[in-house]
Parts: structure tokens; C-alpha cells; sequence
């Protein structure tokens, strides 16, 4: 074998392996309801104590979430739920996140560490690389809320998310009140402008100490000037958050503040500031379980399923051959049927076979967002969730109106 036939192969495979982890990361991220970065444009805030806490206050509400620390240099989620000595462990074919309580799931890269104070020296490259896999390799499951904590600033990590789930719902941006903070915060707004990431909120945190002895709020920090930064940059105040001694403590010891010392202001001033974030509306999926009707307009229709073993195959991707339907629109009449061999699954290459024998519609049981998005482009109809049955009983189920879509249960 020469070289140049090695450097394509190898060229191949680098492309399938992008290919396949795309597909992963659609379909993990498909699993999730509602994605929430969480933001600041200066270290020091307490960014990560209020991930932490907004976190727990959503499953306090009942909802199923997932914490990814993507805070390469510094991971402090480990520490903030005691969990600095777990490791995931592996189903086989992914990483699985590590369960803190019931409905709450948590992945950081200070898991990944052989030791607690090694130094992460990593370029942008990398980094990107890393959190690519962490979105795409970590099996969630299906989650509520996905709340995501960023080291400080408007480096490779945040803008490496923003490009990899652009359907993010938006960050929550962190800023104590002196004009120090709040200066940088600017920025941070700014570059979720920029890249097109809604900003759900400001949270003022350290906004005023609520002395022990007494319980009045000593302004030592100044007051109010995460509420006028977010009121000048025409984005939401999600509130303010005063300086509890306890907050240090709860977070020296690993247990979530807003749930052990629920009845205090800071704890009531997190179940405040989620109140917006358990609004969001969930984004319409793409996919419904009932199949359009045929399109009337047509007078001929191609149908193409992707079989094994003379049965829909459940995953795209695994089809032996593909069964093609000429149709009879006006009569819905099955005119002629042919099978033929499946090509070789390398990316992208199925959207032009298909389309080349002219494919106007295909009946699927699983298939990755991304590749419905090349047939498409293709002007080729996908159907999703088709069941198990015989491609000739899919077709007519389809032109009689019975068949009904399930979930797409495609992996990648």
C-alpha cells in the first residue's frame, strides 16, 4: 500500500470520526430540554457557586439536571459538591456522568485528572477538542436543564459552545456590584451579541454582607450595580444575591447552599432568580409523531427505506440496501419496487446517491439532525420513528394514513 493510499484512507477516517461525533453531539444535546451557560467577564465572582446553586434550585423544582464544569484550569464543581474523588465510569461506548442526588448529574474535567492540582496546559485546539467530546461522548440521558459553568471571560471555552449547540437557550451572566466587575460583565454581554447567544440575565452575587450577629446588610461591595449595568445593556435582572457566611462554609463542605440553608435570603434570592429560567418555553421539536399526508401536488412520488435483514433498519446509518417505491400519487398505488445496495457510508455521500435516483421521500426508523439537514438540502422529505416492519407494509401503512411515527432512536 503507497503512501498517497494511506494518506487517504487515513483522510477518510478523520472524516468519519468528525461525521460520527457530530452525530453524537446532536443527538446528546437532542436529549436535553434546555441548555444554560453560565457566564462572567471577571474571575472571582462566584460564577461557579452560583451554577451550582441554580442548578440545585431547578431540581428542587423537580426537574432533571445535568452540571458540565468546562472550567479547564480551575474545576470547582468537584469541590462544590464534594465530589473532588469520583470518576465517571463507561457503558461500553460513552462516558457516564457521575449522579451527585437523585435527578442531578455532573461531568467536569477535574474528574479526568490523575491528581486534584494538576495544571491543564492546553491551547485553543484542544480545548475545543475536549469539550467537543465532553457534549458529544457524556451520555445525559434526558434532561430538563444542562447548566453549564465557563472558567472567567470570553476565551476558547465559551466561544467553542456557543459553536457547538447554537441552539443554546441563552447564558446567565455573573457580576458582583462594583464598577471593577461590572465593566467587564459589559463585555461578556457583548460577546453573546456577538455570537448570538440570548443572555436570559444578570445575577448581582456578594451584593451586600448579611452580618451574623445582627442580620443587616453591610454594603461592602457597593449595591445595585449589577441591576444598573443590566438595565443600561437592556437585558433582564435576575436578582442579587447577599453575602452569606454560611455560602462559604456550605461550599468548603461540599453541600449545595440554596438546599441546606433553604430558609435563609440568599437561599430564597436563587429560587427567585431561577423563576424566569423554569418559563423558558420548550423549543418546538422538528419531528412529529403523525405523517404528513402525501403531497397532493405530486403525480409521481419515489419512496426509499433503509432495510436489514428485509426489515426497516432502526438506524440510517446501518442500512444493507435500500427498497425504492415508485408511487401512484392520485391512486396511492404502489407502481414498482426495486432494491438495490446500500454504497459505502462514508459522510455525506448518501444525500447525492439518493437524490441521484431521484428519492423524493424516506422512511426512517433513526437518523442524526445533521444528516436530515444535508437531504434537505437535497430537496428530499425524512420521516423519522418509522416501525420495525417490512418496507413494503411501511409504504402502504404510509399511503393509507395509518402509520404512525414514534421517537427518532437513532444513537448517532
Amino acid at each position: 500500500m503507497g503512501k498517497e493510499e494511506n494518506s487517504n484512507n487515513e483522510k477518510t477516517d478523520e472524516r468519519l470520526e468528525q461525521y460520527t461525533q457530530s452525530e453524537n453531539l446532536t443527538h446528546r444535546m437532542g436529549q436535553i430540554k434546555h441548555k444554560i451557560m453560565v457566564l462572567s467577564g471577571k474571575g472571582g465572582v462566584g460564577k461557579s457557586t452560583v451554577a451550582v446553586n441554580v442548578a440545585v434550585a431547578l431540581a428542587m423544582n423537580g426537574k432533571k439536571v445535568g452540571i458540565l464544569d468546562t472550567d479547564f484550569h480551575g474545576p470547582s464543581i468537584p469541590t462544590l459538591l464534594n465530589l473532588g474523588n469520583a470518576r465517571p465510569s463507561s457503558d461500553g461506548t460513552s462516558i457516564l456522568p457521575v449522579n451527585f442526588v437523585e435527578g442531578i448529574k455532573v461531568m467536569s474535567i477535574g474528574f479526568l485528572l490523575p491528581n486534584q492540582d494538576d495544571a491543564v496546559i492546553w491551547r485553543g485546539p484542544m480545548k475545543m477538542n475536549v469539550i467537543k467530546q465532553l457534549l458529544s461522548e457524556v451520555n445525559w440521558g434526558e434532561l430538563d436543564y444542562l447548566v453549564i459553568d465557563f472558567p472567567p471571560g470570553t476565551g476558547d471555552e465559551p466561544l467553542s459552545v456557543a459553536q457547538l449547540i447554537p441552539d443554546s437557550d441563552g447564558a446567565i451572566i455573573v457580576t458582583t456590584p462594583q464598577d471593577l466587575s461590572t465593566n467587564d460583565v459589559r463585555k461578556c454581554i457583548n460577546f453573546c451579541r456577538q455570537v448570538n447567544v440570548p443572555v436570559l440575565g444578570v445575577i448581582e452575587n456578594m451584593s451586600g454582607l448579611v452580618c451574623p450577629h445582627c442580620g443587616n446588610i453591610v454594603d461592602i461591595f457597593k449595591k445595585g450595580g449589577g441591576e444598573t449595568m443590566a438595565k443600561q445593556m437592556n437585558v433582564p435582572f435576575l436578582g442579587s444575591i447577599p453575602i452569606e457566611p454560611m455560602i462559604v462554609e456550605a461550599s468548603d463542605m461540599g453541600k449545595p447552599f440554596v438546599y441546606h440553608y433553604s430558609k435563609t435570603a440568599a437561599a430564597q434570592s436563587f429560587e427567585k432568580a431561577v423563576e424566569p429560567i423554569l418559563d423558558i418555553k420548550e423549543k418546538e421539536k422538528p419531528l412529529s409523531k403523525n405523517v404528513p399526508d402525501v403531497n397532493k401536488s405530486d403525480t409521481a412520488l419515489r419512496i426509499a427505506v433503509p432495510v436489514v435483514q428485509d426489515r426497516l433498519s432502526p438506524h440510517f446509518g446501518h442500512c444493507e440496501t435500500f427498497v425504492f417505491f415508485d408511487i401512484d400519487v392520485e391512486n396511492k398505488k404502489i407502481l414498482h419496487t426495486e432494491s438495490v445496495t446500500a454504497p459505502p457510508h462514508e459522510p455525506g455521500l448518501l444525500p447525492t446517491w439518493l437524490h441521484e435516483r431521484k428519492t423524493d421521500v424516506i422512511l426512517a426508523g433513526g437518523m442524526g439532525q445533521r444528516a436530515q439537514g444535508l437531504f434537505e438540502e437535497k430537496g428530499i422529505r425524512v420521516l423519522i420513528g418509522a416501525p420495525s416492519d417490512t418496507p413494503q407494509s411501511i409504504v402502504e401503512n404510509y399511503l393509507n394514513g395509518s402509520l404512525q411515527l414514534g421517537e427518532n432512536i437513532c444513537d448517532h
